[in-house]
């Protein structure tokens, strides 16, 4: 095998925007000393994580690896379920990476699976603290879904999306009792909650 190509997602459990997947790709011989520090991107500072994912950019432009992250907006999430949005996402990154089976070992964080087609692929739980290609590849998908809800909070300046990033915070879910839901909104995720004004 050539290449060695790390995945997981991020966004799993919001209530609103997408869910994101990362993938990174490194030759076999790769020096992982390049990212230390790159560990479960949930368990790492934000400024830890801003400053790996700054690292792994350059070290794409140096040509010494390639990453990719695919997003799966909330109305496939409430169309086809999370899992198919998250398949669907993975199976694009692995496009964009220009990932072939016959030269690519795959690992995956916790539940996830890359198309049949890869064979040499492991499912490893806790992988995105165990594994550094997995690691990054946590870190690439959880920095860009952050940026991007961020990026969309102006326009729905109800709900504080720059500040929890779609997950059910307290705040949040005061916002949607109060604002409704929003078209960022997974609408299958909110059926718990207590009912607010009509979507807006």
């Amino acid at each position: 095998m050539k290449y060695l190509i790390g995945i997981d997602e991020a966004g799993r459990g919001p209530l609103a925007g997408p869910v994101s997947v990362g993938a990174v790709m490194v030759p076999m011989d790769f020096d992982f000393s390049l990212v230390h520090g790159a560990r479960d991107s949930k368990k790492m500072t934000e400024k830890s994580r801003d400053e790996l994912f700054v690292r792994i950019r350059q070290l794409q432009k140096q040509g010494l690896l390639k990453y990719a992250v695919s997003f799966s907006a909330a109305s496939v999430i409430d169309s086809r379920g999370i899992v198919p949005a998250v398949r669907s996402a993975l199976s694009r990154c692995l496009t964009k990476l220009g990932a072939r089976p016959d030269e690519c070992e795959i690992r995956l964080d916790g539940s996830l699976y890359a198309p049949e087609r890869f064979v040499e692929q492991a499912t490893i739980i806790r992988g995105d603290d165990l594994e550094p290609i997995i690691s990054m590849a946590s870190i690439m998908a959880k920095v860009m879904r952050d940026r991007y809800m961020v990026r969309v909070a102006p326009a729905y300046p109800a709900y504080g999306f720059e500040v929890h990033k779609g997950y059910g915070t307290l705040r949040h879910r005061k916002a949607i009792k109060k604002a409704g839901l929003s078209g960022l909104h997974r609408s299958s995720f909110c059926t718990r909650l207590p009912k607010g004004a009509e979507s807006v």
